[in-house]
């Protein structure tokens, strides 16, 4: 079984964008500028396989989405089990949601099983609490934003254009040695996308927000609709000292860039404590879970990676 696989270039929006129009998910995973972010580090490919898209990861150790798209699903997975076998690879299916997997168990009963990966659950919120921070157990994060408006009453949101994306690269530079970004792969590896997608913002067509304070750039954020009614926030960084640069970037993030939106992404906590900590403190509305799937036979869930 020879598959089609091929490396994710920016002349292959129009496609893959055209199988996440039919699919309307949730997950991050699925909008363009990740895919083509990301790929260079996980190794990511594609191919459409019976009318189905399909992402390939070579990293860590091969494996598949489930397909996407209105075409013929069990066609797509036959072929791909069919390609595993012959290459005497374990079949695995990567990041997919309780939906994904209750309809390829309507295809394939008792054949295939699932190991759930918190770590890798995306944080799901209603864009207007997040936008008015309304009730009780967001009072903190209102007197956070309070306070950093009295300590700078200059402060200022602004999208993020040619003419200040410049200061962002640099505030991300200054980030970046705060944060030791070099000592970890997984830090580094998302500090260097950070740089291609403020480089590339425009071609990507991601929306990016910034906030001012006492004349210089303290927080930015960059994001992408992943569906008719949900926003994801890819990208969020904020110099820890500044109190309150965090909770009052997020708010205007989505007062501005999202509007219009009902739910915002804001993607997962990888298992860091204190990201965790985060974003459960905004009272996530839903988590979209992900897992990994393997042929029962084989099924190995302790090695999900």
């Amino acid at each position: 079984m020879e598959i089609n696989w091929k490396k994710i270039t920016m002349e292959d929006r129009t496609l893959i964008e055209h199988y996440y129009e039919r699919e309307q998910s949730m997950s991050c995973e699925f909008s363009f500028a990740n895919n083509l972010l990301w790929a260079p580090h996980y190794e990511i490919q594609f191919a459409v396989l019976h009318d189905c898209l399909v992402f390939l990861s070579k990293a860590v150790a091969h494996s598949v989405s489930y397909p996407l798209g209105r075409g013929d699903v069990k066609g797509a997975v036959e072929d791909l089990t069919v390609w595993f076998a012959e290459r005497n690879l374990p079949f695995r299916m990567h990041f997919v949601t309780p939906q994904q997997y209750a309809h390829l168990m309507e295809l394939y009963p008792m054949r295939f099983q699932i190991a759930y990966d918190r770590d890798a659950a995306d944080y799901v919120y209603e864009a207007e609490k997040l936008r008015t921070l309304a009730g009780k157990k967001l009072h903190g994060k209102r007197n956070h934003i309070n306070k950093f408006r009295q300590e700078h009453p200059d402060w200022s949101f602004e999208r993020i254009d040619r003419y200040n994306v410049e200061e962002c690269i640099g505030m991300a530079c200054e980030w970046g040695r705060q944060n030791a970004v070099y000592e970890d792969w997984e830090k580094s590896v998302e500090y260097d996308i950070t740089f291609r997608a403020l480089r590339q913002r425009d071609e990507l067509k991601l929306d990016g927000g910034l906030i001012r304070a006492d004349g210089r750039v303290v927080a930015f954020s960059l994001g992408e609709p992943c569906n008719h009614e949900t926003y994801v926030v890819h990208i969020e960084k904020a110099y820890a000292d500044v109190q309150g640069a965090y909770p009052i970037m997020n708010q205007q993030f989505v007062e501005h860039i999202a509007a219009g939106f009902r739910y915002i992404n804001r993607e997962e906590d990888m298992g860091v404590e204190g990201l965790r900590k985060a974003k459960l403190s905004y009272y996530p509305d839903l988590l979209v879970e992900k897992g990994l799937v393997m042929e029962i036979n084989n099924a190995q869930p302790k090695d999900y990676s």
